[in-house]
């Protein structure tokens, strides 16, 4: 799958990050734990958060990047990488996920 995806240095977005099982309530169940994540990428990787839902399966996300920096592609793979490997490991994952890491 490709992506288009528009690297402004500085930019503001507007997200949308689901769970691989919309179904499930992980990021209100485990909300202490996402905003861990948020916090340590925010530490290495600083950006403003202008405004976030958090929902059972999705959030939004509103984010404004320093001048100079448009890596919002790196800020997301760490969050999504401390949040799935702090949860408890009870889920069957797809051989398709793993390939994706």
């Amino acid at each position: 799958m490709h992506y288009r995806r528009s690297l402004v240095a500085g930019g503001t977005w507007f997200f949308t990050v689901n769970l691989a099982d919309r179904h499930q309530d992980y990021l209100i169940r485990h909300i202490d734990v996402l905003r861990q994540a948020i916090r340590q990428t925010r530490s290495r990787h600083p950006f403003e958060i202008i405004a976030m839902v958090v929902l059972p399966g999705h959030l939004h996300a509103i984010w404004t990047l320093p001048p100079g920096d448009a890596n919002y592609p790196r800020r997301w793979a760490l969050i999504k990488s401390v949040f799935s490997r702090s949860l408890p490991q009870t889920e069957f994952i797809r051989e398709s996920r793993l390939a994706k890491r």
